[in-house]
């Protein structure tokens, strides 16, 4: 307890660090807020109480933004969508592959088209919100308000879009990954009182069960998020004026899941969109209702195997563009450095993908089977809300931001000759040895 007093004195008596700790809390603090506002034109009182399916999973990213019908109704949501567009981009259209080897200005670029693509994104999502308010809600039900609703749910999307920036700048952590955290967490306790009220005195033992389980799932999260496969790296001796220095062994960690929080936040993204179409237009078509009876229940076979489909594809997708083989092979090369057994160039190049490739699929698989778990976890009996916090988008994205931003404070803790977040000064799975993976 005195090592974890010590270490919160630490944080606050570094000033910057003070300071983007307080800008991270006052941005998400305004997100919240904005979560409660409600669109124009909707009676607060006639709306649905809580949604269900996949539009419940969706609600819960976006902190019930959703049900409540805010002018944050899509969250940054849209704009993951516009981020997934981009990177198939990069891989199908020359252009933009060129952009993204140009380094920090490609970026920028990038990221400028990808906010311009958010805009007819959140617009026609918005048209499909609009269909899931209940008609009683809506006082006065007329064109002026699907287009004024359209208008201020973009501006609302553009508006978490600035947000998120503005954390990522001023604050800690990754700011989109934090706002949709955000919206996690405030589900949390009132889902932990709703199950402890479900259960009462006589399922006590039922409940203390489930948060052992709980527990398990969390800890297996984070051996997910955390683990790597360490490549040793051997470094030639080399000779400075009249000093010589001795070879050294070191390493290259590759993660097992080193596409992190990604994946599922892109399969979840695409996963609402045939329950939203099928909403639109389920009374002209059988198909389009069966569609979206399937696709709104994630407890559903059809569901949990597209989604865990899209997940292991989606791993693959991210892991591919954000670790560059031949790019570490190449800045291998040029520092002198060599895989033991392996001929420097094209051959390590192939090595490190071929390891890529092997530990990707274990951790594709249990990424998809952690995302599934809350179905599971609904059938066996725990309350809804409860439940997606046993695995699926939930957990994954809050122990992925919460351990990136741990290790944030952690760098600056260490920068000014504090000791980290743990006794050793370093995060589990760090290593001083090993060598920044380029990608």
């Amino acid at each position: 307890m005195n090592k974890f007093i010590t270490t919160i004195k630490n944080i606050f008596a570094i000033e910057d660090l003070r300071t983007r700790i307080f800008n991270t809390l006052f941005f998400i603090a305004i997100y919240r807020l904005g979560s409660f506002v409600v669109l124009p034109g909707v009676d607060s009182t006639r709306l649905k109480q809580g949604s269900e399916g996949v539009f419940g999973i969706l609600d819960t990213l976006l902190g019930g933004a959703f049900s409540n019908a805010s002018i944050f109704a899509l969250g940054i949501m849209p704009y993951i969508s516009a981020s997934i567009v981009l990177q198939l981009l990069t891989i199908a259209v020359p252009y933009f592959q060129k952009l993204q080897k140009e380094g920090e200005s490609g970026r920028k670029k990038i990221n400028q088209y990808t906010r311009i693509l958010t805009i007819p994104i959140v617009l026609a999502q918005s048209v499909g919100f609009i269909a899931t308010i209940n008609a009683d809600a809506i006082i006065n039900p007329s064109t002026f308000f699907t287009i004024s609703t359209m208008m201020i749910i973009t501006a609302g999307t553009l508006f978490c879009m600035w947000l998120g920036e503005k954390i990522t700048d001023k604050g800690i952590g990754n700011g989109i990954s934090m706002i949709i955290m955000i919206g996690i967490v405030s589900r949390l306790p009132g889902a932990i009182v709703g199950e402890a009220l479900a259960k009462g005195m006589r399922g006590s033992l039922i409940f203390l069960i489930e948060a052992v389980v709980l527990f398990l799932v969390v800890m297996g999260v984070i051996i997910l998020t955390q683990a790597v496969r360490r490549i040793p790296v051997q470094y030639a001796k080399q000779v400075g004026g009249t000093t010589q220095l001795n070879a050294q062994r070191q390493f290259i960690p590759l993660k097992v899941n080193a596409a992190g929080v990604m994946p599922i936040i892109f399969a979840q993204s695409l996963m609402f969109v045939p329950a939203i179409l099928a909403s639109v237009w389920q009374a002209d078509s059988e198909t389009a209702s069966y569609i979206g009876q399937k696709f709104s229940d994630y407890t559903s076979w059809q569901y949990n195997l597209v989604f865990a489909t899209l997940i292991i594809v989606f791993t693959y997708f991210y892991t591919a563009i954000s670790v560059n083989p031949n790019q570490i092979a190449d800045d291998l090369k040029r520092s002198g450095g060599f895989v033991p057994g392996v001929k420097p160039g094209r051959d390590t190049s192939e090595h490190m993908d071929e390891v890529l490739t092997r530990i990707t699929l274990p951790g594709a698989i249990a990424l998809a089977l952690i995302a599934i778990f809350p179905a599971f976890a609904l059938l066996a009996g725990v309350t809804r809300p409860f439940s997606a916090f046993y695995g699926g988008t939930s957990l994954i994205i809050m122990v992925g931001v919460v351990l990136d931003t741990l290790n944030q404070v952690e760098s600056y803790l260490l920068m000014r000759h504090y000791d980290g977040m743990m006794k050793t000064g370093k995060l589990r799975g760090r290593s001083t040895q090993d060598v920044a993976m380029a990608s």
